[in-house]
């Protein structure tokens, strides 16, 4: 799959103007027909659009252009781009207006079961502020007393793959300074009184 030059037809518009390059090279470069170029020529299309410097925005180089117009077969190649798209890091995530109420919650939850996790990778994982860690921690929260924790996995506030990710780093990090790992605490529906 060929890569296209960004804004093709004023890079097209550029190239008419300021290139001796062949309609037909023009043309497989821009990825149009070669009938649109000399259309383009010839002021029947894109009257209005500004020509688009395919060499001063680093798509192509002027050596490039130079040894394409002193060969007529030859084809223009794009330069690669050292600039990738830059992905969203992973972090605080939008969290819907139905599933705020079950943040404190999530974060009774992981307080309980998983100590080891430091306040900014409770923040990260549930999209929450360290106040509200806090608050949740010294019982100082507005809704105390209607707080039950309960999984943030099974409510949906993060995926159980990104709490493992943070377990893991966490008791990483705990070895690391030698400091024990603390075990998750059981609900008492957990316990097996069976074996009694």
């Amino acid at each position: 799959m060929t890569t296209l030059p960004l804004m093709p037809k004023a890079t097209a518009v550029w190239l008419i103007e300021k290139t001796a390059l062949s309609f037909e090279q023009i043309a497989a470069f821009c990825g149009m027909h070669p009938l649109e170029v000399q259309a383009i020529a010839d002021g029947e299309v894109a009257q209005g659009i500004v020509g688009y410097d395919p060499v001063a925005n680093h798509q192509l180089a002027l050596e490039e252009i130079r040894r394409c117009e002193a060969s007529p077969t030859a084809r223009l190649k794009i330069l690669a781009t050292n600039n990738p798209v830059r992905r969203r890091s992973k972090g605080a995530r939008y969290t819907p207006v139905a599933k705020r109420h079950d943040r404190p919650d999530g974060i009774a939850f992981l307080l309980r079961n998983y100590p080891q996790l430091s306040e900014q990778q409770i923040v990260k994982l549930l999209g929450t502020t360290k106040d509200t860690i806090a608050k949740v921690r010294d019982k100082q929260h507005w809704n105390t007393p209607n707080i039950k924790p309960r999984d943030p996995v099974t409510v949906g506030l993060c995926s159980q793959t990104d709490l493992n990710a943070a377990v893991a780093d966490a008791n990483a990090r705990l070895e690391r300074e030698g400091a024990e790992i603390p075990v998750p605490a059981l609900d008492a529906g957990d316990l097996d009184f069976s074996a009694e």
